[in-house]
This record gives structure tokens, C-alpha cells and sequence, in this order.
């Protein structure tokens, strides 16, 4: 299945940027990131940036946006037999366009990976064709996957709490 991935949540003042590899099945069906209810992404986030449970999926992102957290994946498009980035063909992958993004957001301090398959793809077919001049802190962050059953939640909060580090909560909107 060729799949393509969803612009960017991202107001033009964002601190960090949370990157995957691409939206799985549920999230491509439902058009939301992350929408898998097995996938530990918004329950660490709401809990990090101290929201509620339950939040309905625009409340969501309202909240990643008011603490100027940007949320996009690493690949345009791709294909793969299932919604496991270990399915992607190698030959079908097409990144995101980051000169521009990190252009259009100046502000940008941090970038995580959420999974060690964002940052290696990131790293192959994004980072030599950026500028010298983009200077970002990188983080290698657990997967919030349900296939990621190695590592407990628990620990993955504990590493994604470095989104805090330069997100911040802002009145103002961009």
C-alpha cells in the first residue's frame, strides 16, 4: 500500500518538533496522528504537559500547539505491506521537505524522534541535505508503538520528558 503523510501540526513560533517515520493504518484511516488507541503518544503527551485524559483530538492538538510543540513525521510517502515502519521499501521513500519547514520555523531548538526508525531514516535522507546553519538539539526517543512492548511505559515517559526542555506554554497564537 503507498501511503502519504499528513502536513504538519505546527505553529510558525515551535520549540520542538516530534517527528515519526509515517502515519500507521488507523491514524491514515482516522486522519489523525497517533490514532491508534494502543499507541502511547497522546496519553505521554497530555500527561507531560499536564492535560487531562480523554481529550478529544483537537483539544490534542491545541494543547501540543499552546506549548509550542510541533508534530510531523519524517517521510512524504512510502509504501509498505502493514502499518510497521520495518515494512517500508526502501525504494518508494520520500522525505518530507525540511529545509522549508525548518525555514518557516525559525524558533525550532529541538527535534525528537519518536523511535529509532525516524532517526535513522531522518538521518539518511534528511540531515545531509540541510544547511549548516540549522543548529538543533537531536533526541532518539522510545517508539510510543504498541509493537514497542520492550520498553514500559513508564520508561518511555521518562525519556520523552525532554520535549519540556524547550517547549513552552504561550498565549499568543502564530
Amino acid at each position: 500500500m503507498h501511503c502519504h503523510s499528513f502536513p504538519p501540526i505546527a505553529r510558525r513560533d515551535a520549540r520542538v518538533l516530534i517527528l515519526g517515520t509515517m502515519p500507521g493504518k488507523r491514524s491514515l484511516e482516522e486522519r489523525q496522528y497517533y490514532a491508534h488507541p494502543q499507541n502511547a503518544f497522546w496519553g505521554i503527551i497530555t500527561d507531560i504537559l499536564g492535560a487531562g485524559v480523554g481529550l478529544p483530538y483537537g483539544e490534542r492538538v491545541s494543547l501540543l500547539t499552546e506549548h509550542r510543540v510541533a508534530v510531523w513525521d519524517v517521510l512524504r510517502s512510502c509504501s509498505r505491506a502493514s502499518s510497521l515502519d520495518a515494512d517500508i521499501e526502501p525504494a518508494t521513500i520520500v522525505p518530507n521537505d525540511f529545509q522549508r519547514f525548518f525555514a518557516d520555523h525559525p524558533d525550532l531548538a529541538q527535534v525528537c524522534f519518536n523511535g529509532a526508525k525516524a532517526a535513522a531514516l531522518f538521518a539518511r535522507h534528511v540531515r545531509p541535505h540541510l544547511p549548516p546553519t540549522i543548529a538543533v538539539e537531536y533526541h532518539s526517543l522510545p517508539s510510543t508503538s504498541p509493537a514497542n512492548a520492550r520498553v514500559s511505559r513508564t520508561e518511555k515517559r521518562q525519556a520523552w520528558q525532554v520535549i519540556t526542555h524547550d517547549a513552552q506554554t504561550d498565549d499568543h497564537s502564530a
